[in-house]
């Protein structure tokens, strides 16, 4: 079962939260979590959504209001959204430098900016002998 399909109903959900339904219920109107809903209107918590209200509690019986703990769950879901982006984009460049080995080399020029080269390239050595003196 995946952890963000939304399958529980607030019954249940407040069973294995260990909190009252209404207390899901007020969380719900103030944006804590926000379970799924279905075509008539019921609610549907997710296993995510059931560990949100298990650290709601956890930080509530810390002393965090309820304003803290909404600026860190969404701290905590933004986080998890860029480690996925993260995730996605690790796995993008894998999956070209395997496919495209070589497709993009670079050198650089003699005022130290990068050219770009054709695969199989190299770029032209300057051998040139440049005699220095130092000023008077």
């Amino acid at each position: 079962m995946d952890e963000n399909s939304p399958v529980f109903a607030i019954a249940m959900a407040a069973e294995l939260a260990e909190m009252h339904p209404q207390t899901l219920r007020q969380y719900d109107r103030l944006g804590l979590v926000v379970p799924g809903r279905t075509r008539g209107g019921s609610r549907r918590y997710s296993m995510r959504d059931i560990a949100q209200l298990r650290e709601i509690a956890r930080l509530g019986s810390e002393g965090v209001s309820l304003e803290g703990i909404r600026r860190v769950l969404e701290l905590e879901n933004e986080n998890r959204a860029l480690r996925s982006r993260v995730s996605e984009l690790e796995t993008a460049l894998a999956d070209q430098l395997i496919n495209r080995p070589g497709a993009r080399v670079f050198a650089a020029s003699a005022t130290g900016a990068a050219v770009p080269l054709r695969a199989g390239v190299r770029p032209q050595r300057n051998t040139q002998i440049v005699l220095w003196r130092p000023p008077h």
